[in-house]
């Protein structure tokens, strides 16, 4: 190396340097093999093809649109929801001012014991809501979202949640995509954090959003492999809806959806342009308990209840296989996988974790850049989502240890003791009733 560079370059950058290829990628082979080649190198290759592609795109976008207009359905929206009064006036508003107006807005009172009923019967009279209907006990956001589904009406449902805002076009663009492909059961939206600038939590919870749904949904989607519609913001069709019977009980039942809908033989297909935005968890305990919630879910559905899509049967479907297979092995396999490597490297070069250590965190920022270039090429909102990127050092923390220890609590709580059933979210009978059924 030349004198001065020897002079500028930080030490543990020069020590990995003279050690080699060979011991670099000894050391750092599990971001090299599974995180840089997936997150980095996928989604690049997708962007160029979406990026190449975009003029046929357009014009098929175009030509989907005019018939969805020509035809003009009948859209059944569902809002399911427990104490959720105060976020229903902001949301009969925010879709009063869609492009799309066709419609008829469910609302359906899980028990709350908030001020949603006078709220809810308030709207119903003064002609903002087609339906407002109440469970008088808690039966669970399945059920909630069951008994909308019995009292729709629509060609098309989609499904929200209470305390979401969208964009003037979010519901002309979630159904769209119906018309670009007849085989296609269930549309996703793109879920983004409302309110990123309130915490640290939030800024980074809204990066991840970015980089899970905005990007890493586009990618699946492009692949064939998407397999959760978020609750939040989903389009359905509704003879697809009613030939699974409607939602299972769960916590996770956004993901079993949809997985439901692919062994059915429905493609889904995410929408980026079809823009949600939503409040997130203010601070890391209760994001905390959501995210306890949502990854014990992955092994209740995915590892339990859909094991079945990893063994060949009379309707094995190769892209169903793949999706959750690629869920599965990122999320709980490499989650354990990440312990042993670290096991190892503690054991086998603790004399060199000096320089091991600022060398991962310096190609986990790079590799967060990178993905937020991509994010920034795709982006509706540039200017607003700038503001996140200073934020982008602190994922190294957020995404590598503090979710990575979430994630390896709930997996062993799950596992082992099926404490998804105990979860508050659920009403207790729910939960057993779920149980019992091997939901």
């Amino acid at each position: 190396m030349n004198p001065i560079l020897e002079y500028i370059v930080p030490e543990y950058l020069q020590y990995w340097y003279y050690g080699g290829l060979s011991k670099f990628s000894r050391i750092f082979w599990h971001f090299l093999v599974f995180e840089f080649s997936r997150y980095i190198v996928i989604d690049f290759v997708v962007l160029f093809i979406y990026w190449v592609g975009r003029k046929r795109r357009k014009y098929d976008w175009e030509t989907a649109r005019q018939k969805l207009f020509n035809e003009n359905p009948f859209v059944s929206i569902i809002v399911p929801g427990k104490n959720e009064g105060g976020h229903l006036f902001k949301l009969v508003k925010s879709l009063n001012e869609q492009t799309y107006q066709n419609c008829e807005l469910i609302i359906v009172d899980d028990g709350s014991n908030d001020q949603t009923p006078l709220i809810g019967k308030s709207l119903l009279r003064n002609g903002m809501l087609t339906k407002f209907l109440r469970n008088d006990i808690r039966g669970g956001k399945a059920s909630a979202a069951n008994l909308a589904l019995r009292f729709s009406t629509g060609k098309y449902c989609v499904h929200l949640d209470a305390d979401c805002s969208f964009d003037r076009d979010a519901i002309e663009n979630v159904l769209v995509p119906f018309y670009l492909d007849e085989k296609i059961g269930a549309v996703g939206g793109n879920v983004k954090v409302r309110d990123f600038e309130s915490s640290l939590a939030a800024r980074l919870q809204a990066i991840e959003y970015l980089k899970t749904i905005a990007m890493g949904r586009t990618v699946t989607s492009a692949l064939g492999i998407y397999k959760i519609i978020s609750g939040a913001f989903g389009a359905f069709k509704m003879d697809a809806v009613n030939n699974i019977g409607g939602w299972d009980i769960g916590p996770g039942l956004d993901g079993d959806i949809t997985v439901k809908l692919r062994k059915s033989g429905y493609k889904i297909h995410f929408e980026p342009t079809a823009v949600c935005l939503t409040s997130c968890p203010p601070s890391f305990k209760v994001l905390k308990k959501q995210r306890l919630r949502w990854d014990k879910s992955i092994v209740r559905f995915r590892v339990r209840k859909h094991n079945d899509v990893f063994t060949p049967y009379k309707e094995f479907n190769w892209l169903t296989f793949i999706a959750l297979f690629e869920n599965v092995f990122y999320n709980v396999v490499l989650n354990f996988a990440w312990w042993i490597y670290f096991i190892d490297i503690l054991i086998n070069f603790t004399g060199a974790l000096q320089y091991i250590i600022p060398m991962n965190i310096t190609l986990y920022i790079v590799a967060g850049y990178l993905q937020m270039i991509s994010l920034y090429i795709l982006s509706e909102r540039k200017e607003e989502e700038l503001k996140l990127w200073p934020y982008v050092p602190l994922m190294t923390i957020y995404t590598g240890l503090f979710l990575r220890l979430v994630r390896t609590r709930a997996y062993f709580d799950e596992l082992f003791m099926r404490k998804s059933y105990d979860d508050p979210w659920n009403p207790v009978k729910s939960s057993d009733q779920a149980k019992a059924s091997g939901f």
